[in-house]
């Protein structure tokens, strides 16, 4: 039986707390084979020692072209959240539990692919750089592999939706729907509701992250 390959970023992780190193070094990232398909590394962005992060998924097409986190459709949305709950973007710093992005190519297009656990674990090295360096008082996931990769893979998002969870790299986290579900969503009213619950979320931790 061949043996199971483990990947992991830790070699490629700096021993830093320096965001502008850290995100220097990871452009060289070759943990786990997601790297050989994508353009390149997106990794986080924002405030420096921002109160709040903002953890989603992974890139998708336009973040992985722009090697910017949360400037697609997704990330659009997520600003109008913001916005409606009074959050200014530069406060805060956003990133994804993965740093490549997965796909699969339908004709031209290039759609989003659910990352494995391994691929997931694989990242969580970069991840664990960026909370250590930003040191946020806060954190939100946003959708249920942002959640997994803080909590675990036991993490159930319906069941801890919007709830405030202990965590040891913040004073507590919790976890919201992803923009991208919202944009998934085909009956109007479930939309609006989902986005409403959205705005709520991010103003809850924005709020307890000021104090």
């Amino acid at each position: 039986m061949a043996k199971k390959v483990r990947y992991s970023a830790e070699p490629f992780v700096p021993k830093t707390h320096s965001l502008r190193v850290l995100r220097a070094a990871a452009k060289g990232c070759e943990g786990c084979p997601l790297f050989a398909s994508a353009t390149q590394t997106v990794f986080g962005e924002g405030k420096a020692h921002a109160p709040l992060m903002l953890i989603g998924e992974q890139p998708g097409d336009a973040e992985d072209l722009s090697g910017h986190p949360f400037v697609g459709p997704a990330g659009k949305l997520l600003d109008r959240a913001l916005a409606d709950a009074g959050i200014p973007r530069e406060r805060v710093f956003v990133t994804n539990a993965v740093k490549h992005f997965k796909f699969e190519e339908r004709g031209k297009r290039r759609i989003h692919k659910r990352p494995r656990t391994s691929e997931i674990n694989a990242c969580h090295p970069w991840l664990r750089a960026e909370l250590e360096a930003v040191k946020p008082r806060v954190v939100v996931c946003m959708g249920a592999i942002a959640a997994q990769a803080l909590f675990g893979p036991e993490f159930q998002l319906t069941k801890h939706l919007g709830v405030p969870v202990p965590t040891p790299h913040a004073e507590f986290a919790l976890a919201t729907l992803h923009p991208a579900a919202l944009l998934r969503m085909t009956d109007a009213n479930e939309r609006r509701a989902a986005f409403t619950a959205l705005v709520k979320q991010l103003k809850l931790g924005y709020n307890n992250s000021q104090r």
